[in-house]
């Protein structure tokens, strides 16, 4: 027990935090109450990815060295994913297929989330989140443009954040509620 305290921190204490508030955002109730996210498994993976990829659109703008951290992180992620799928009993014969289904999720999104926010197009975001998170609802709208200003404001804040914030395994983001609540009251 004592020699855990003369190893060399190799960060994955970081990535577990990391990837563990990625997790915690993603359970924020208000996405499953306030915004109407399916509080189904799919619906939890949505969450997820939206905040996954909030991590690594922020890290993208890093250098090389720093991004390794974004890779690490979605490592986690993709340990997590297998060990969700066997322990919701998909055989091993079918996991490797299962998780090529949410790499080609998780890179879709990615393209669809980074492309709208690198144009600065809340439209393209919020229709990209309408056909994602909503399964293209068109009567879930407000909320599909609610959750891609909290999206776009997120990627804003964290834009600013010191990359060694992130580096202390910290990932701050706004609180989500408001977002809807603004959606709901604008004319």
């Amino acid at each position: 027990m004592i020699l855990r305290f003369f190893r060399r921190d190799d960060g994955r204490e970081t990535i577990q935090r990391l990837y563990g508030a990625i997790v915690a955002h993603s359970r924020d109730p208000s996405f499953y109450t306030a915004y109407g996210v399916p509080d189904t498994i799919e619906g939890r993976f949505e969450m997820i990815l939206v905040h996954a990829f909030l991590l690594f659109h922020r890290l993208k703008s890093e250098g090389e060295e720093q991004r390794a951290l974004g890779q690490r992180v979605f490592d986690a992620f993709c340990v997590d994913m297998d060990a969700n799928l066997r322990e919701m009993g998909v055989s091993d014969v079918a996991v490797p297929k299962r998780m090529k289904k949410v790499a080609e999720s998780f890179y879709g999104r990615v393209g669809a989330y980074d492309g709208a926010l690198d144009r600065d197009d809340a439209q393209a975001l919020a229709e990209s989140v309408l056909r994602n998170v909503f399964g293209s609802d068109s009567a879930r709208g407000a909320e599909a443009r609610a959750m891609a200003a909290y999206i776009g404001e997120a990627a804003r804040s964290l834009a600013a954040l010191p990359f060694a914030t992130l580096a202390a395994g910290e990932f701050p983001l706004p609180a989500p509620a408001g977002f809807i609540s603004e959606e709901r009251s604008a004319p």
